[in-house]
């Protein structure tokens, strides 16, 4: 009697007849001919329309109340200053605030109003938070993530966010695209102006402080710091401006809003009247350390204490 080789293909492919063949299997496919490649439902292919129905809504809410909130309010302690500007805003609009950490994005979501977050999504990186299921699933769900390519022009992107944002959902944006690596600020790209361009949302400028120091990019675990939101006066184009003059200006305001939450409203303003601002981006022309060291004298002025007005 000849005993069964369980490695043997024979006995691994042991399986029913009726049950070896098409549906119970893929159907084959003919050798001489081409076919396309399956096309990918990752990345910024991924579909996230289910996260914005009501059922997912309901979870992300409770999700906010009993996990985010508390997170943020523990980790960065955030002070939200200007929500008067944006008091008026009952309709869709674009932020664009600048971005440190990957703490912007639950701090956001924690201080946008109430009755604007209700149907807010955020523009995340498809090739970091959407690389795989479970990270795509997570990020549609908890924080309501779109994917959006952000190393090559997708028409498929910027589709999704212009029919969500003239469906009354409002868009939070990182004009930078990334993380700063070095606590400075990055080039703009243009992507939340040519939103505005397309269908007349007005941006709002928002600048985050503190995030770098509660978990900066490489950080292996968020430490306890302050953090402020200062939210701008909302933005719209104007007659023959394009995406480029748009998103500089945009850029501009909260340049002005770093100054805000750096000095006080009155110093900020002057300087804004003067054009003498203090850029975000930081030192240029200058090498790695000399970068560092101005980042360090910047938060030691940020440590001393302010006047008390007048």
């Amino acid at each position: 009697m000849s005993i069964r080789n369980p490695s043997s293909r024979r006995y691994a492919l042991s399986i029913p007849q009726r049950l070896r063949g098409f549906p119970f299997t893929k159907p084959t496919r003919p050798g001489s001919i081409a076919y396309e490649a399956d096309r990918s439902t990752l990345g910024a292919e991924y579909d996230t329309a289910w996260a914005r129905r009501p059922g997912a809504r309901v979870a992300r809410t409770a999700i906010s109340i009993a996990i985010l909130r508390p997170l943020v309010t523990a980790l960065a302690n955030p002070t939200i200053n200007g929500l008067d500007r944006i008091a008026h805003i009952d309709g869709p609009a674009i932020f664009t605030p600048n971005h440190h950490s990957h703490i912007d994005t639950m701090l956001m979501l924690t201080a946008i109003p109430k009755e604007l977050r209700k149907k807010t999504v955020v523009a995340a990186g498809a090739d970091y938070f959407f690389d795989t299921r479970t990270k795509a699933a997570a990020a549609a769900l908890v924080l309501g993530a779109i994917p959006i390519e952000r190393r090559k022009v997708s028409r498929h992107s910027a589709y999704l966010a212009q029919s969500l944002l003239d469906d009354g959902w409002s868009v939070v944006i990182f004009p930078e695209g990334g993380r700063s690596p070095d606590g400075w600020g990055q080039d703009w790209k243009p992507g939340a102006a040519f939103l505005a361009l397309r269908t007349s949302a007005p941006i709002i400028p928002v600048h985050i402080e503190g995030t770098d120091r509660v978990y900066p990019k490489g950080a292996r675990r968020p430490r306890r710091d302050s953090t402020t939101v200062t939210f701008g006066h909302p933005i719209r184009p104007v007659d023959g401006e394009d995406a480029r003059r748009l998103g500089a200006r945009v850029e501009r305001a909260v340049n002005e809003l770093g100054d805000e939450s750096a000095t006080d409203w009155w110093s900020a303003r002057r300087r804004a009247a003067t054009a003498t601002t203090p850029s975000l981006t930081g030192p240029t022309g200058v090498d790695g350390w000399r970068r560092a060291w101005a980042r360090t004298a910047k938060n030691k002025a940020r440590e001393t204490p302010k006047r008390a007005w007048p």
